[in-house]
Order: C-alpha cells, then sequence, then structure tokens
C-alpha cells in the first residue's frame, strides 16, 4: 500500500486556552515518539488545536512495520544435550516457546562458546493494529494536572471528548480511545453551520473544517487575528497593545475570529493608563488602542467567535460589560488620592511579609535603611532614596492596587507624584520591581537602583537566613528572579558595589531575625551562580563564564567586565594554546610541594627560552598594570596572548623540574608569575573542556 496522510483528531468540550498549545504541542511529539518507536516512517508532522479539538496530521505514513528477522539465543550447546546427545529440558523449553524442534534449530559459535539459535520472521504490524495503544498512550502522557471523568465511563481527561477521528487517506482506522469509538464525524463550529458533518478524506481537514467555520491551524488563525488587529488599529489613527501572552490565550478562545472595535467614555482616560489597561488586558481579554505617543485611546479592539449579521449589538455588549470595570478603576483611583503615602505607612504593620521577618512595616524600614546605604557608594542623594524606601510599599494598601495587583509600583508613582514627592522617589517606588521579568527592562536612575538592589537584597539574605532555600523549581519568595535583577541592575548600570559589602549591610539590619550563620556564603553563592544563566541566555559558551567563576570575583561590573575579556580572548587563535599552556602550568605548581620564591631572579636564569619569557612577561607587566587596575581585561588578556610563542619556547626547551634546586624554584617562580598574571582575570586553563 502506498503512504497516505494519516489524521488523528479529538474532539472535546472547550480546551483551557491558557494550555492549549503546550497539549497540542505535546500530543505531536508523542505521537512522533509512537511512530518513530513503531518504526513506521513518516515524511513530516503538524499539529492543529482549537477550543474544541486537539489534531495531529502525519504526512506520508507507512501503513504496515516491515517484517524483522529476529535471532532468538537459546543455551549453549553443551547445557542443551545430555552425554548421550539427547536434548535436555532447558533446550526443548526453548524450542518450544519458539514454536520449534531442537532439531531445527542452528547453532552459533562464539569466543564463549557454540550456542543454540533460531532466525525467528516478526511479520509486521499495521497501523490499524497500532493506533489505539499509539494514540491511548500520546494522549495519557499529556500534561494534564486535574484530569476529569464524564458521563458514566471510566476514562478521564482534561475535559470530556465527544469525538475521534482516525482516518489513514479515506480509510477510517477503528479503534476506542477514552471510551469513544473513532468516527468520521467532525464538530463543526458551535453556533455557525451545521453541528457535525462527516470527512471524506484526510486531506480534506483544513478546508473542510474552514467551510464550517473552524480555523484549525493556530497559527494561521494567530496570524489572521494579529493582522486584522492592526488594521483595525490603524483606522481609529492609533496603535494597538498586542501583548503575545494575551494573542496566544485569545487565538486559544475562539474557532471562527471576527475583530471588532468598541470605546468607552473619555473620563476614564483621567485614570492612569496602567489600571485601564490592566482590567482591559487581563479581566475582559482586550487590546487597548494608543495614540502614536503611546497614550491611552478611549477605543480597545476584542476578538469574538461569532460572525454577527448585527455586530453593533455584541460591540455594546462589550462596552457594557467594561464600563463598570472601568468605573471601579475611576472610583478606587480617587478615594485613593484623599490619602497620601505617608499616612498609610503604619497600616503596613498589619500585613505580614513573612513570619520570621516580619511585617511589611519592618521590611520598608530596612529597604529605606538599606537604600540611603547603597545611594551614597554611587553617589546618589541618601536621603531620597531612604525616602523612597519607607513609601516604596505603601501602595500595597491602597484600593486600587488591592483591587488589580499588577499595578503595584506604577500606581506608588502616580500617588507619590500627587501627593508631591520628589519625581525621583516617585520614579523609584514604580521602578524598584524591575526586572520583572526576562528582558525586562532595567531601574533608570540611581536612586531607583539603590531601593530595587535594597528590596531584593533584603528578600534574598532575609529568607536565607532563615534557612528557606529555595529547593528544585520551588521559589516562593522569587529569590533566583531576585538575585538576577540585582546582577543585571548592577553590571549594566556599571555600578561600583561589591555584593560581599551589600550582603554584609542587608544581614546587619536583619541580624536579631536570622538563624543561618552560613547566609553570607549561601547568597553570595546563590547570586554568582546565576550568572551562568544571564551569560548562556547571551550565547557566551559555558567554558567561558566557567572561567571567570572560578576566580569568584564579587563585583558584578567587574564580572561582567571579565566575561567580555575572556570572550574575546577565547576567539584568538592562539586561545587554546594558551589554555593548555594554563593548565599545564597549574599542574605543575600543584603538584609542587616546594616553597616558591614570591619572584624570579633574572640572574639566575640559563636557557635563552627562558630569559626571553621573562624578559617578555616583565615588559607585558608593565603595560597592562593600568589596564588591570581600570579593569579592562580585554586589554591585558590581548597582550598576554602575545605570550604564545615565548610559552611554547619554554616548555619546548627548558626542563622546569630539573634536579638542581635553585634552578627549579627560580624556574617555579618564573611559572607562578606568569600563571598569576593570567589569574588577575580567569582561570584561563578551563576553557574549551
Amino acid at each position: 500500500m502506498q503512504p497516505q496522510n494519516l489524521l488523528i483528531e479529538i474532539g472535546t468540550e472547550e480546551l483551557p486556552p491558557k494550555s492549549l498549545t503546550e497539549l497540542a504541542g505535546a500530543f505531536a511529539d508523542h505521537i512522533q515518539a509512537g511512530l518513530e518507536a513503531a518504526e513506521l516512517s513518516f515524511t513530516g508532522l503538524k499539529w492543529y488545536a482549537t477550543p474544541r479539538r486537539l489534531a495531529v496530521s502525519v504526512n506520508q505514513l507507512d501503513f504496515q512495520q516491515a517484517d524483522k528477522v529476529v535471532e532468538k539465543r537459546g543455551p549453549a550447546v553443551s547445557a542443551a544435550f545430555d552425554p548421550e546427545g539427547n536434548p535436555t529440558k532447558a533446550a526443548m523449553g526453548w524450542a518450544k516457546g519458539n514454536g520449534i524442534d531442537v532439531s531445527q534449530a542452528d547453532r552459533l559459535t562464539t569466543d564463549k562458546g557454540e550456542w543454540l539459535v533460531y532466525q525467528a520472521t516478526v511479520i509486521g504490524q499495521s497501523l490499524t493494529e497500532l493506533i489505539e495503544d499509539l494514540v491511548t498512550t500520546a494522549l495519557a502522557k499529556l500534561p494534564v494536572p486535574k484530569p476529569m471523568r464524564w458521563g458514566s465511563g471510566k476514562s478521564q481527561f482534561i475535559r470530556p471528548v465527544h469525538s475521534v477521528t482516525l482516518l489513514y487517506g479515506d480509510r477510517l482506522l477503528d479503534a476506542n480511545i477514552l471510551g469513544i469509538d473513532s468516527s468520521r464525524v467532525i464538530y463543526g463550529h458551535r453556533f455557525h453551520g451545521a453541528k457535525t458533518f462527516e470527512l471524506t478524506h484526510a486531506d480534506n481537514y483544513l478546508e473542510a473544517l474552514q467551510q464550517h467555520y473552524v480555523v484549525a491551524d493556530f497559527k494561521q488563525r494567530k496570524k489572521l487575528i494579529e493582522q486584522d488587529i492592526l488594521d483595525a488599529a490603524a483606522k481609529e489613527n492609533g496603535v494597538a497593545d498586542i501583548d503575545s501572552d494575551l494573542l496566544n490565550e485569545v487565538t486559544a478562545l475562539v474557532e471562527w475570529p471576527v475583530v471588532l472595535v468598541a470605546s468607552f467614555e473619555d473620563k476614564f482616560l483621567d485614570v492612569p493608563k496602567e489600571a485601564l489597561i490592566y482590567t482591559m488586558k487581563g479581566d475582559q481579554k482586550y487590546f487597548p488602542v494608543l495614540d502614536n505617543n503611546g497614550q491611552l485611546r478611549s477605543r480597545f479592539i476584542f476578538v469574538t467567535n461569532i460572525e454577527s449579521k448585527d455586530p453593533r449589538q455584541i460591540i455594546q455588549g462589550n462596552e457594557k460589560v467594561i464600563r463598570p470595570r472601568l468605573a471601579d478603576a475611576e472610583f478606587f483611583f480617587q478615594t485613593d488620592k484623599k490619602q497620601t503615602l505617608e499616612s498609610r505607612m503604619e497600616s503596613l504593620s498589619t500585613v505580614l511579609f513573612q513570619k520570621q521577618l516580619g511585617t511589611l512595616k519592618e521590611k520598608s524600614e530596612r529597604i529605606a535603611k538599606l537604600a540611603k546605604a547603597i545611594a551614597l557608594q554611587i553617589n546618589a542623594d541618601g536621603e531620597l532614596a531612604y525616602r523612597a524606601g519607607l513609601l516604596c510599599k505603601t501602595d500595597l494598601m491602597t484600593d486600587m492596587v488591592m483591587e488589580f495587583p499588577d499595578v503595584q509600583g506604577v500606581m506608588g508613582m502616580y500617588y507619590a507624584n500627587h501627593d508631591g514627592e520628589d519625581s525621583q522617589v516617585a520614579n523609584a517606588l514604580n521602578e524598584q520591581y524591575k526586572p520583572r521579568f526576562a528582558g525586562d527592562t532595567l531601574p533608570q536612575s540611581p536612586i531607583s537602583c539603590a531601593v530595587a538592589l535594597a528590596d531584593k537584597l533584603d528578600t534574598l539574605v532575609g529568607i536565607f537566613g532563615i534557612g528557606m532555600l529555595p529547593k528544585g523549581d520551588k521559589d516562593p519568595f522569587a529569590l533566583r528572579r531576585a538575585a538576577i535583577g540585582v546582577l543585571r541592575i548592577i553590571a549594566d548600570n556599571n555600578l561600583s558595589l561589591d555584593l560581599v559589602d551589600l550582603i554584609e549591610l542587608a544581614k546587619n539590619l536583619l541580624l536579631d531575625k536570622l538563624s543561618n550563620d552560613q547566609v553570607d556564603k549561601d547568597v553570595l553563592e546563590f547570586i554568582l551562580a546565576r550568572f551562568r544563566a544571564i551569560y548562556q541566555e547571551q550565547n557566551i559558551s559555558v567554558d567561558v563564564i566557567q572561567a571567570v567563576l572560578a576566580r569568584k570575583p564579587t563585583r558584578p561590573a567587574d564580572f561582567a567586565a571579565r566575561i567580555k575579556g575572556v570572550a574575546h580572548f577565547s576567539s584568538l587563535d592562539g586561545a587554546q594554546s594558551l589554555a593548555a599552556a594554563n593548565k599545564r602550568v597549574g599542574n605543575i605548581l600543584n603538584k609542587n610541594e616546594e616553597a616558591v620564591p614570591e619572584a624570579c631572579n633574572p640572574s639566575l636564569l640559563q636557557e635563552p627560552a627562558e630569559v626571553q619569557l621573562n624578559s617578555e612577561l616583565s615588559r607585558i607587566k608593565e603595560i597592562t598594570s593600568s589596564s588591570l587596575a581600570s579593569g579592562d581585561y580585554q586589554a591585558v588578556l590581548s597582550e598576554l596572548a602575545k605570550l604564545k610563542d615565548s610559552i611554547d619556547a619554554f616548555f619546548d626547551s627548558v626542563m622546569v623540574m630539573t634536579d638542581d634546586q635553585t634552578l627549579r624554584l627560580n624556574r617555579l617562580a618564573l611559572l607562578q608569575d606568569l600563571h598569576q598574571q593570567f589569574l588577575h582575570v580567569a582561570d584561563i586553563s578551563l576553557l574549551n573542556q
């Protein structure tokens, strides 16, 4: 039989929109793994997904497994026959299990002896025989946290299943999946057209669904929605605020997307746009419309699953739904402004940050003191940093933030400006949580940096200090994100701050609450370990990161400079040879048990190669001293790379471990000096491992 396309569709009740693509992708992966394990060849595979179906299309799939010859080895000949040459029970049992007589067995001779063997032909199974187990297994492996039962059956899945279609070309494959017999019945759109139809051929799947108001291809549906949103915004002379996660979620909610534009009263624009955008996106799944300056307009775009003859009715319905939510935001904003942030300080004492670490008020006071200390180190206004630290959590007690938690920080900025606080203080309240996620922007001003660092360090030292270290994927206080934030803020802003000093400052403010005596060490190692994740995302090779980590530089800006220098060095032609030489030098020094002089004595050098190496090293040390002091590690390593030929010549012609102790120790001193010059930057010997 010629290979045909296979269609697998599982028709369900509405699937969870936020996990639809994960489910569809996993289903396709498991189907592919099953086909490969069954040794059925195919040319390609693609998944489809809508709110009411998961489907996989397999291109040019073989219908039948190839027959295979399997060698079944039996007992050793010495154990298969008794002294009279009669088959033993072991031989007869093995032969019976293979459906043959002992006399029909062949013999296999190896270096370990002679064995009975049988060449059995295994007839390949057809797709009809394999499909039920293959699909059932794939579905069972899906990431379904809480499966449900439906009807009187015992089958479980993430949602009730109504139909199963397994078509190989135009041939229906019989199977029972999750208690449902396979059929040609496909469910169309819930409201448009015929409720169901019969699919005649696997190749007609997409076209047939399109005729029944279903765009089954998720990526195609997403592209249609995005383009229609952009076009709709352009007609309004605006720009659509399209969030990628929201676009995916909306795509997972509809089968026949129709994009419409609605509006709300201009008076709501007096409310901070972030609060309005949050309720439009988070609560209603709408796409806000902005002007060319990024200001919110009184328009929003939404996607419906119905192509109505009177779309105005749908538009008015959505306008009616959004109006009370915007009115709530307006009310909260006006009410909150009647009370200053400063007046809310005392109410923070009613909210626990963590049982052993105290209330939010206590945390705010620690942040204020730590932020002031950090600000003074980076030549910023300590009093402003202290003020921002004191107020940084007060917006959590406002009605607006209690109703819309995602606007914490940004509402603090608006309320601080309303209260007449310094603009730097107001901005710090907004930027204290940055970076909120990978790729997010960083705090811009020194005051904001000081407060953001203080908040994160207080959490890190506090949580580690009471022994609540993150385990596996459990990180309830987001300590990994906090650590990455600390590193990015310091390194990307090139702040002259040392982690050891910062951790000590935070620890001193928490001293009476901590029980972990190793908190300094634990927090430092935890933060430094996050450098690996940061630089791997930037495609910096692991060996470069390890070479720098080996030196444990505790100033993040300095760490970043070392990474830059080592990454450049590793790209040079002689880098691999120099790394190997450093490793060799390190091994020699590590094995030596004698006391090595602090410096090499040039007058004791005899061989031309060691004289040359010492001379070149001395010259380069003079050149690189200023670069080393300024942290220009790229310049340092570029100069040290010029030693390649001298180092090669040294090892080619100089016996380091000579019997003459004076010469031996002097040569070790030279190598020690050479090794140290590289170690000023990183452990180069770890490159290319």
